[in-house]
């Protein structure tokens, strides 16, 4: 198996990933759709931290690009060894995989965070903005009869559900695709571009 396809089929679906991340975190930003909420500064802390947008997004595009990059064969080697640049091309992408683990487990991290408070909305119970659900440390998620606390802005709670439960299922694809590339570009530096020298 050739070491770089696979870095550059790993590249796809991590640039993919990162499209979706980058689309439900701005998603979060406008509940149902509407703008005021953020305007006016009622979104939640964990909402703000751009965890899907930087982190599971363009922190995990860098390797994206990298990985898809290696498949082309225009290493021009070390010192008339072309195998040679392609083995430290792989090994480099090590680094790049790295940097796609600390995005994707940052958006794993808030992603967990943003379930277990609860969003911030506005409440019949206290008249005011507040996370009515922070003490609850998640248990929330299963006691549906009580997301109608929040009545502003309606349907929160399944919206940040939802976008949340997402972003942290696509982070998590994102970090196990990192590490697979961080073992095949390990791999790949020791062995070589392709396991069979004699494929193209």
């Amino acid at each position: 198996m050739c070491f770089g396809r696979c870095a550059r089929c790993v590249g796809y679906k991590l640039l993919i990933l990162a499209l979706l991340c980058i689309v439900a975190n701005t998603l979060l930003y406008f509940p149902n759709g509407e703008t005021r909420f953020a305007s006016e500064h009622h979104l939640g802390k964990y909402v703000e931290c751009l965890h899907g947008i930087l982190g599971g997004g363009f922190l995990v595009l860098i390797p994206a690009a990298v990985f898809i990059g290696l498949h082309n064969d225009d290493c021009c080697g070390c010192f008339g060894h072309q195998g040679c640049g392609k083995s430290c091309a792989m090994l480099s992408s090590v680094l790049a995989a790295f940097v796609g683990i600390l995005g994707s487990g940052y958006c794993i991290i808030i992603s967990a965070l943003g379930l277990s408070q609860g969003p911030y909305c506005f409440t019949h119970l206290e008249r005011n903005w507040n996370y009515p659900f922070t003490d609850s440390s998640g248990g929330y998620l299963f006691e549906y009869n009580k997301w109608s606390r929040c009545q502003e802005p309606q349907n929160i709670v399944q919206w940040n559900v939802t976008l949340f439960s997402i972003l942290l299922v696509l982070g998590g694809i994102e970090f196990i695709l990192c590490f697979i590339q961080i073992i095949n570009g390990i791999l790949g530096g020791l062995c070589g571009l392709c396991c069979n020298h004699e494929e193209v």
